[in-house]
Order: C-alpha cells, then sequence, then structure tokens
C-alpha cells in the first residue's frame, strides 16, 4: 500500500483561499479529486489524506463532502479556530461527524505574528486534540516555527505533532539554524515530518533529488524512516513537477531505504501519525 499523506483540493466557487493569486497563476483555480485521481492510480497510490488549505469551516465541508463519496480518501486534516479553546470540543464533534477527521492544521506561516503557536489559548486547543488522539500538522517556514513545535512537543507528549514539508530546508545553503531544529524535532518521539512540498524549493524553484539530498538525509538521521511520511503536495507540487515526477522525485530519495523502510515512508508512518485505519 502507498499512501500520499498530502493533498489538496479547492472550489473557487464556495470558498476563499487569499493565498491564491497571479504569483501561483497555474494553480489559481478549482481543483477536483476527479483531476488528480487517475495521476495518483498512475503512480501507484493507494489511500490520500486531504490537508486544509484555508482557514476556514467551507474548505474542511469541502474535503469530508470529497471523503464520503470517494473511498481513497482515509483520512482528513480539517480547520479549527484554535484561538477559542471553549469551542474547539464542539467543533471537533462536528468533523468527526462528517467523516475521517485525522488531524487539524492552521496556516500559522499566514498569520503576521510567527509566535502564533505559543499563544496560551491555542496551546490549551492542542491539549484538547492530544485528548482526542488527533495530530496536529506545523507549516515549519520559519525557524521560529520549528522553535514553537519543539515547545508543543515537549509541553504535550500526548499530541503527534506532523511537520509538513521537511520543515522548509534551505535548499541550496548550509542547513543551520534548520538542521539543528530538526536534529531536536527528532529527538521527540511524539514528533513526524513529512517528505512533501520539497520540489517547489531552492533557487530555482524546481529542486532535484540531488539538490534534495542532503536534507533528507538529514531529516532521516533524526526521525528515521517509521517517522517519516510521503506526501505529493498537489497540486501545489505541480508548480515544480508534474505528480508522476514529484513521487518519482521522493522514490529516489529513499532508493537507499531497504523495503521494508521504504515502505514505512511510503505508508507506515502515515498510518502511524494520523491513526489510519
Amino acid at each position: 500500500m502507498t499512501v500520499d499523506a498530502h493533498l489538496h483540493l479547492w472550489d473557487l466557487e464556495h470558498g476563499t483561499y487569499s493565498w491564491l493569486s497571479d504569483a501561483v497563476a497555474p494553480i489559481n483555480r478549482t481543483v477536483t479529486f476527479d483531476e488528480v485521481e487517475p495521476q495518483l492510480r498512475d503512480a501507484g497510490v493507494d489511500r490520500v489524506v486531504l490537508v486544509q488549505a484555508a482557514g476556514t469551516p467551507e474548505d474542511s465541508w469541502a474535503m469530508f463532502d470529497v471523503a464520503a463519496r470517494q473511498p481513497m480518501v482515509a483520512g482528513v486534516v480539517a480547520w479549527v479556530d484554535l484561538r477559542d479553546p471553549s469551542a474547539v470540543g464542539d467543533a471537533l464533534d462536528r468533523w468527526a461527524a462528517a467523516g475521517p477527521l485525522v488531524g487539524i492544521r492552521h496556516l500559522i506561516h499566514d498569520e503576521a505574528d510567527p509566535d502564533w503557536l505559543a499563544q496560551p489559548a491555542v496551546r490549551r486547543s492542542l491539549a484538547v486534540l492530544a485528548s482526542r488522539g488527533l495530530a496536529y500538522d506545523v507549516i515549519g517556514v520559519l525557524p521560529l516555527h520549528l522553535e514553537h513545535a519543539v515547545a508543543v512537543a515537549d509541553e504535550l507528549p500526548g499530541l503527534r505533532l506532523v511537520v509538513d514539508h521537511l520543515g522548509t530546508p534551505p535548499v541550496g545553503a548550509e542547513p543551520g539554524q534548520w538542521g539543528r531544529l530538526v536534529d531536536e524535532l527528532g529527538s521527540r518521539p511524539n514528533v513526524f515530518v513529512k517528505l512533501s512540498g520539497l520540489t517547489t524549493l531552492g533557487p530555482s524553484g524546481r529542486a532535484t533529488a540531488v539538490e534534495l539530498r542532503p536534507y533528507v538525509d538529514r531529516a532521516l538521521d533524526a526521525f528515521g524512516p517509521s517517522r517519516m511520511l510521503y506526501g505529493g503536495d498537489w497540486p501545489v507540487s505541480t508548480l515544480a513537477t508534474p505528480y508522476a515526477e514529484t513521487f518519482a522525485v521522493a522514490r529516489e530519495l529513499i532508493a537507499a531505504l531497504s523495503p521494508a523502510e521504504s515502505h514505512e515512508v511510503l505508508a507506515g508512518s502515515a498510518v502511524r501519525a494520523y491513526r489510519l485505519p
């Protein structure tokens, strides 16, 4: 089995995505599961996890609607307002009733405050996620985002954290602070990392496996294959490469692993991180 643990969908007629603009013109349009499904099957992907792309209920409802109709969808990483811990429980109940809720994400990299994760209200809400057995996806674009992820992992050891896109390594530069923080995160057993969103990095915006290997190897050393999970980051990844090539790059980056270790990255880790059926 192969699991793509990071797939996006959006419908511009029924939702608002403020980050979509002419700067990402090829994907500034409605993208549907019908469009990506044949590409997934051609690549040999069996199951997917849909991940939120906007901090709105409409975006999450749309993902659950797809999950109800598409058996390939194994889980949904939805959105709730983590700034209101008194309402988080009810919001999670609604999503759990709507479909296969496996985690929550917030676009912290779009927040003006880089310390967004440090807010006491957000921390209380994350504790609610931990009590429900749900994961929390961290978008680490700045080193400060990863520093807060380390603090959350220590404060809430029962919360599974999933660091998206390898924590955004500085492709083309020395690992530096990113490398040190990846090592710290990897030492926390409740933290996972996604092999996702990498081909769009680097000076060219089209990173190759050769360019990415030092950072992936550093993350593998820190987390091991059992806490690294593959994600295609479609359709954002298509700004650099078609889905087939994105998947091929991921396979090349883990080619030195044993078959059992490769299976962990391509399926087992996603099952554990998100408690997929």
